[in-house]
């Protein structure tokens, strides 16, 4: 059984099925959203992905080492824990949010683009809240694939 989150979400035979596993959360936590800001966010991502089919999963597939090694050392300390259930084990960690916050901050400073740069920099205030939400439901999609 793999120990690390490199071998459980990286492993090549399964990496396909993990971005599209992902791609469908990302689906799933914006159909939930509510309110205004939950339409703006809907509202948004449909245009996005009517503008440029497949982008999400391109991204996902783009940010997706980047995302595992963020998340290793919560994974690691989840294994030592010997707790059994990582979509319960995540949320409670603190530094979770950030630490994949920080994978897309950095993406988005390298990025080259001013009109990339300023819509990321309108979305980010609320996106620490938006990667909590999905916490749960990111650690139940990787306990399946850790199975």
């Amino acid at each position: 059984m793999a120990d690390t989150l490199k071998e459980i979400l990286l492993d090549p035979s399964r990496r396909p099925t993990v971005v599209t596993d992902l791609q469908t959360l990302i689906d799933e936590e914006v159909a939930a959203k509510g309110g205004f800001s939950g339409t703006a966010i809907k509202t948004g991502y449909a245009a996005v992905k009517k503008i440029k089919p497949g982008i999400i999963g391109a991204a996902v597939e783009s940010l997706l080492d980047e995302f595992v090694a963020a998340l290793e050392p919560i994974y690691a300390d989840f294994k030592a824990s010997g707790a059994s259930d990582f979509g319960s084990y995540l949320p409670t960690r603190p530094d979770a949010a950030d630490a994949l916050l920080s994978v897309t901050d950095a993406r988005a400073e390298k990025s080259d683009r001013d009109s990339i740069k300023k819509v990321y920099s309108k979305l980010r205030p609320k996106g620490k809240e938006n990667v909590e939400e999905a916490l749960p439901r990111l650690g139940k999609l990787i306990d399946k694939h850790a199975a």
